[in-house]
């Protein structure tokens, strides 16, 4: 049983596009699977479909025209032991732009740019380049 499953996801598709995977299967959470969809309308991952079972579903992850996966790197802000919470005004942007930090808002899950547009805060989840 895994206690972070928000880390546990991010950490399947950053090690996935290590190995060059085509897709990853990830224990079902509506909460995950929300972040998934979030990090497809990113253009991180190309889809985000159901798995074999009932308590899964597949990630296909996204590559770029040289073959190289979209995901660099990511970085776990928010964890079990340590909850932070950010203020819309507060939600700055990642390697100037080039990334996006993701919040767990009232709202739903919004990168940095679409809190500080709505003008909400929640909880900082985790950073992608």
């Amino acid at each position: 049983m895994v206690s972070d499953r928000v880390g546990d996801f991010i950490i399947r598709l950053k090690n996935a596009g290590a190995i060059n995977k085509q897709t990853v299967s990830v224990p079902f959470s509506k909460h995950v699977e929300e972040i998934a969809y979030k990090l497809k309308s990113l253009g991180y991952v190309k889809e985000v479909s159901k798995g074999k079972g009932p308590y899964e579903f597949e990630v296909s992850l996204a590559y770029d025209e040289r073959g190289n996966h979209k995901i660099h790197g990511v970085k776990r802000v928010s964890k079990p032991g340590r909850r932070l919470y950010t203020p819309s005004a507060e939600a700055h942007s990642v390697k100037n732009g080039m990334g996006s930090r993701l919040i767990s808002t009232p709202k739903g899950v919004l990168t940095d740019a679409e809190a500080r547009k709505v003008r909400v805060g929640g909880e900082n989840l985790f950073e992608i380049w």
